[in-house]
């Protein structure tokens, strides 16, 4: 007999561990069945926790965040939207951390050698907690394409990483949303590990003039939905919910 509460996995929705065309997985994807964990214990659902004092007025600003003298540079943009359970029940109280490359494409990061410079008012991270409606905004630039050394030379789309935490640190999951229009996203080959293009709509966050600050910046939703048979892909939980 089925259980109303329960939401059976679809595994087609999530790519397969072993993709030739995404070189990572030849050595990194697993060479044995998974294990299925059993649910972890009180201590690992309610610590380490977090709470709002942690955060700084300007931590959800990636332009002024950082900055030194002045305010970072590139094409200033919003992005914001709703985190929900698989019945579209808002999430209250999620941290989002999140990570980027600057406007040319680069990382501040010691093993980023990207040619493109780093720009000295921009960090490219920032965090922000959802309200009591599952909403999220953060102010940032977009991220610029760069290189990387698959299959000789591909290039990424414009790209943002989120990491998303519940009530507790051991609470993690990590996606990355990418832009509306973007001509590298079909080309990309971590991308076009997802065979169903529905997935693939789902990461991609999608231009909204209604929300654009008049004169500033554009604004840009994406809404994250963490459990169920159409859950947003999460890149820790590749194997399902």
């Amino acid at each position: 007999m089925s259980r109303p509460d329960l939401f059976t996995r679809d595994r087609n929705w999530h790519p397969p561990q072993y993709d030739p065309g995404y070189k990572s997985t030849v050595l990194r994807s697993p060479r044995r069945n998974l294990i299925s964990l059993e649910k972890g214990g009180e201590g690992e659902l309610t610590g380490p926790v977090f709470g709002h004092q942690i955060l700084d007025e300007l931590d959800n600003d990636l332009i002024r965040n950082y900055a030194t003298d002045g305010d970072a540079i590139g094409e200033r943009i919003v992005v914001h939207g709703q985190v929900l359970d698989q019945n579209a029940k808002p999430q209250p109280g999620v941290l989002l951390e999140v990570w980027q490359a600057n406007a040319g494409g680069r990382y501040r990061h010691v093993v980023d050698g990207y040619v493109a410079p780093l720009d000295p008012n921009f960090g490219g991270c920032g965090r922000c907690i959802t309200d009591d409606e599952g909403r999220y905004f953060f102010r940032t630039i977009r991220p610029g394409p760069y290189p990387w050394r698959n299959n000789g030379c591909e290039w990424r789309p414009a790209h943002i990483h989120i990491s998303i935490f519940g009530h507790a640190f051991t609470q993690r999951l990590v996606t990355q949303l990418y832009f509306e229009g973007d001509p590298l996203i079909p080309l990309c080959p971590i991308l076009n590990t997802i065979t169903d293009p529905a997935a693939v709509d789902m990461l991609i966050a999608r231009l909204d003039m209604e929300n654009q600050k008049v004169f500033d910046s554009l604004a840009y939703r994406f809404d994250m939905v963490l459990r169920g048979q159409r859950s947003t892909y999460f890149e820790n939980r590749p194997q399902g919910n």
